[in-house]
């Protein structure tokens, strides 16, 4: 018994030679659906830089995505392949793209824009954290559209799927699971905090709740998610994912116990 996975055509647009795809419509509605949140709590409650900065900033943020999430595809996953076809890492259209890239690449952003516009650091990383998992949530369902990343063997679990690329075997659909932890539940957690003054006047604590929520939601679907094909079982049970997001738990914690002192 298993439910039948949901024909999507991956191409939401297509006119003519220009096809639009539903993993870059995510992309999109991640980027403007957290400008315009940013821009919420940036008049409200984390008031960071002026509206004007605001607008400017989210370029920045757009080249580290796109820039950081390929780079780190290309080095956390792929690095001897794209040793052999080092162009190939030029063409975005094929896929791949890694989360933890796309993060040190914004990382990177908020740095250099802070440091130009001479703003608080912590502050700017605190209001960035709170829209990500709004693309967070929009890649996963983008994910679960394409039957990629798709989760392990579940032959016993009702709400198993067979996937197209995942052979006879029903499984869990982890894409799902991850929207709903890496997105939804971060979100709401964050939402609440973003809300209570003691919080927001503790620079760093909302990007530590952030990056420890994020490490342990991942680790959390890693668990029903199957493994890169091409990595599998890095050390033991724990896969690249997991490995990525155990120094995101610990640089978390350390940003919300340490916040205190930023007060």
């Amino acid at each position: 018994m298993a439910l039948s996975f949901p024909a999507i055509d991956p191409i939401a647009i297509e006119i003519g030679p220009i096809a639009i795809r539903w993993y870059a419509l995510a992309y999109i509605a991640g980027i403007v659906g957290g400008w315009k949140y940013a821009t919420y709590l940036n008049a409200g409650s984390l008031r960071v830089m002026a509206r004007e900065q605001l607008d400017d900033f989210v370029v920045w943020v757009t080249v580290g995505i796109i820039l950081g999430g390929r780079l780190g595809y290309v080095i956390f996953y792929k690095p001897l392949y794209y040793l052999s076809e080092p162009l190939e890492a030029l063409m975005l259209w094929r896929g791949g793209m890694s989360f933890h890239g796309g993060m040190l690449g914004v990382i990177l952003a908020i740095v250099l824009f802070s440091r130009r516009n001479d703003l608080k650091l912590f502050r700017v990383g605190d209001l960035v954290t709170c829209v990500v998992p709004i693309g967070l949530f929009f890649g996963r369902v983008a994910n679960f559209i394409n039957g990629e990343l798709f989760g392990r063997e579940a032959p016993d679990v009702a709400w198993a799927m067979v996937f197209p690329h995942g052979g006879p075997v029903a499984r869990h659909p982890s894409q799902l699971y991850q929207a709903g932890l890496e997105g939804l539940a971060l979100f709401a957690v964050l939402f609440v905090l973003a809300r209570n003054p003691r919080v927001c006047d503790r620079p760093g604590m909302l990007a530590g709740v952030f990056l420890a929520g994020y490490g342990i939601a991942r680790c959390i679907g890693e668990l029903f998610r199957e493994p890169d094909a091409h990595l599998g079982y890095l050390v033991g049970p724990l896969t690249m994912g997991m490995l990525l997001s155990l120094p995101m738990l610990a640089v978390g914690l350390w940003l919300v116990v340490s916040s205190k002192g930023r007060a």
